[in-house]
């Protein structure tokens, strides 16, 4: 039946979620642990899965310049493309002008909650990003769900596990086994995908209503159609360095796409994902590398906000800004941007550092973008986590390291080594697809 389709499911969710928080907005408002719940599910399995992937896909693969050239070359894609990102962002405000005749008087804002959403936090330097990516204890990095701290540890782990060669295969295989049951558990988790969906649809409307997409609506559309524009930016890259037909891609995992805008969270999609990119033909390796670092280094969706709402400060308080403001917007969010990941109310944060750089937007100006931050979120949402899929098949296809007969019979492309068989209607269960990739890993 239809309704056996984790697609459908999620779709009535999400527009079930969207009616009771619209309707009943205080009920919808209250459903907010429902989709955190289900939301903190996932992340119990997050950061050791990472670990059993990276390690393994490093041991087995063998050569450890395989993996340093990995590393290198998506942190050089990842700069490129949330430069040009930012970029992108830029020239639409100025196209579009957003913020042009709102006539907002600085003086009338109060900063309070701007302050109350950041909690008094602070984005690190270069020099603390760095000390942060080492974890002060492996078991720390695990408990807090530190990815790129995680990650760190589980390269310099499966570096010794290849280093080892063969005494090291008993700890493989374990760490295999272990990795299948994490996809398991997962599995079980992704049964309550819709109800994580419907709650945090339902707390969204409810909380902030559909009232205020009228007074941001420039904001929104320009925010939207600058990611859609992207996104079809992004669709000329996978198809040039790749072979990857980005529609064909987006169809064979609208149900990751569909639970991430659910629930505006790219990480409650994050070992989904990973297992549908090893299943479309990307090396487990490159995979465990890119798409987990991209988390933090690769957020083109925030960099596309993050320049756009600058812009759009500055018309709304009819400051001008020119040429050399606007190199200023991209140096300083070329650096701030990178720091984003796990700082509470980090957009903020982030633009209050760039306002403060440019000198002539005042610091009160960003409680404006108070009621249109959130509703942004599924922008922000879709284009990370398309940016990522996009990078990891890149880098793949440049390292050697991409199955494009895989990929072609998984997305439907012609060319394929083979059909994958699916009823219309019926795409196979989530712990299926989860526990198959894991287990094809395993037998590798």
């Amino acid at each position: 039946m239809k309704t056996r389709s984790l697609f459908v499911q999620l779709l009535l969710a999400v527009v079930a979620g969207v009616l009771v928080g619209h309707y009943f907005r205080s009920f919808g408002a209250d459903l907010k642990p429902i989709g955190d719940g289900f939301i903190k599910l996932i992340k119990m399995v997050i950061a050791p899965l990472i670990f059993c992937v990276v390690a393994t896909g490093i041991a087995k693969v063998g050569d450890l310049r395989a993996v340093g050239r990995i590393g290198v070359k998506a942190l050089i894609y990842f700069e490129v493309v949330s430069t040009a990102a930012l970029a992108f962002g830029l020239l639409v405000g100025n196209v579009v002008r957003p913020g042009a005749g709102m006539n907002i008087d600085p003086s009338t804002l109060d900063t309070s909650a701007v302050e109350a959403k950041t909690q008094g936090g602070h984005l690190p330097g270069v020099v603390q990003f760095l000390l942060d990516l080492i974890p002060s204890s492996v078991v720390d990095a695990l408990a807090r769900n530190a990815l790129l701290q995680v990650l760190l540890f589980a390269v310099l782990f499966g570096c010794a596990l290849a280093q080892l060669g063969e005494r090291a295969t008993p700890v493989v295989d374990l760490l295999e086994r272990v990795n299948l049951a994490f996809f398991t558990v997962l599995g079980y988790v992704m049964k309550l995908a819709p109800l994580g969906a419907f709650g945090a649809m339902a707390f969204l409307v409810g909380q902030y209503g559909l009232g205020s997409l009228r007074t941001y609506l420039w904001l929104i559309l320009a925010s939207y159609g600058a990611a859609l524009l992207f996104c079809a930016l992004l669709g000329v890259i996978a198809w040039a360095f790749a072979r990857v037909n980005l529609l064909k891609f987006l169809r064979y995992t609208k149900e990751e796409f569909l639970l991430a805008l659910g629930t505006a969270s790219s990480e409650a999609v994050l070992p989904r994902m990973m297992a549908k990119l090893q299943r479309a033909g990307c090396a487990p390796t490159s995979v465990g590398l890119v798409l987990p670092t991209g988390y933090s280094f690769n957020l083109d969706g925030a960099s596309i906000y993050l320049s756009l709402a600058t812009v759009f400060l500055a018309q709304a308080l009819n400051i001008p800004l020119d040429l050399g403001d606007q190199l200023t917007i991209v140096l300083v969010l070329v650096l701030t941007s990178k720091g984003m990941a796990g700082v509470p109310g980090s957009a903020f944060l982030a633009l209050s550092a760039t306002v403060a750089a440019v000198g002539s937007i005042p610091a009160a100006a960003v409680a404006l973008l108070l009621g249109a931050d959130r509703i942004m979120d599924s922008m922000r949402v879709f284009t990370n986590l398309l940016g990522n899929c996009v990078a990891t098949f890149v880098v793949s296809r440049w390292e050697g390291m991409l199955d494009v007969g895989q990929m072609r019979s998984a997305l439907g492309q012609p060319g394929g080594d083979h059909v994958v068989e699916q009823a219309e209607g019926e795409p196979a269960a989530a712990e299926d697809d989860l526990v198959e990739v894991a287990d094809v890993e395993r037998r590798a």
